[in-house]
């Protein structure tokens, strides 16, 4: 398959942070978008005017017959449980969304005809605590979360798929994803939680000593690793993240002087079995798919901390 022309793109998860942002780039780019999100994280006002909108749970019967009955060449699933600790707490629940709701979407896309997947894995938990870093897409997969487990066996279903159907897929496996609208209610977005703390004067809470780190890449990246990946056939696994370790403390750093705002974050407890350290490889991303290098960590953080002040300064919609 190639990419070339108007497709008909199916985004799960469109009304959400990362999704949102897909939506809005296929459509520029000339393709037709539907979006599925049940809105239990996403915001309907993120999803865009031009995109066929259906408030479905992944798992439903309904939304394995969109797939089925519409016409859609690619089907983009962002749609997840996310929170690593609630995959913890309630593992029945995170294999339910993330694998059993995957699965329904798949056997929905095997009955449409759907020609290829792109999908968004995890490049932050899949690895489980690192034996090189950065690592890359050929570092043993050990995650240490339900939710790295849920995501390598969508992985590895896909895998499944492309070889008894012939349904080219591409997983694409995101370091720690940040930008704008980003959702600073959740345990997914530390650039969010610190940028409404600092710009609303409120403390930040550091867990333990703040020095663990992570990959951040921009949201902008990850938009353009999909649309690299858009039309690409046979069966592919591509880390998209900068190969940067940033510890707690040092973004918090930065997000304080991208907000503009002085102020010590407290320390709090240690969260049990947090990963230490995570930074992963991008360059057989940038070889294949022609990316280039990731938006540097303080440029990025400049522009969402301007957006973030942008929303904070709007007066509230009216219901």
């Amino acid at each position: 398959m190639t990419s070339g022309g108007s497709l008909t793109i199916c985004v799960t998860g469109g009304a959400g942070f990362i999704g949102s942002h897909l939506a809005d780039a296929f459509l520029d780019a000339g393709h037709r978008v539907l979006v599925i999100d049940d809105l239990s994280s996403g915001r309907r006002e993120n999803v865009p005017a031009a995109a066929d909108f259906y408030p479905l749970d992944v798992r439903s019967p309904e939304a394995a017959e969109l797939l089925a009955f519409t016409g859609v060449d690619v089907l983009v699933h962002q749609a997840a449980q996310m929170d690593v600790r609630r995959s913890v707490e309630d593992p029945a629940f995170d294999a339910s969304v993330n694998v059993v709701g995957s699965l329904n979407l798949l056997e929905g896309a095997r009955r449409g005809g759907v020609r290829q997947v792109l999908f968004a894995s995890t490049g932050g938990a899949i690895y489980g605590e690192q034996e090189r870093y950065p690592a890359d897409e050929d570092h043993p997969t050990r995650p240490l979360s339900p939710y790295g487990v849920s995501k390598l066996a969508v992985e590895r279903y896909l895998f499944y798929y492309h070889h008894a159907y012939g349904l080219d897929a591409t997983c694409l496996r995101y370091a720690n994803v940040y930008g704008e609208r980003q959702n600073p209610h959740g345990e997914a977005g530390v650039v969010a939680i610190f940028l409404q703390r600092l710009l609303s004067g409120q403390p930040a809470v550091i867990n333990g000593d703040g020095l663990q780190t992570r990959d951040y890449v921009h949201v902008s990246d990850v938009v353009a690793a999909n649309l690299a990946a858009l039309g690409r056939a046979g069966f592919h696994t591509y880390n998209v993240g900068t190969g940067v370790e940033t510890s707690v403390v040092e973004l918090y750093r930065l997000l304080s002087r991208a907000a503009g705002r002085e102020g010590e974050p407290r320390h709090g407890p240690a969260k049990p079995g947090e990963q230490r350290r995570s930074a992963i490889d991008p360059r057989r991303a940038q070889r294949e798919l022609g990316l280039t290098s990731p938006l540097p960590l303080d440029r990025g953080l400049e522009r969402t901390a301007a957006w973030f002040r942008r929303r904070s300064a709007a007066p509230p919609a009216t219901p």
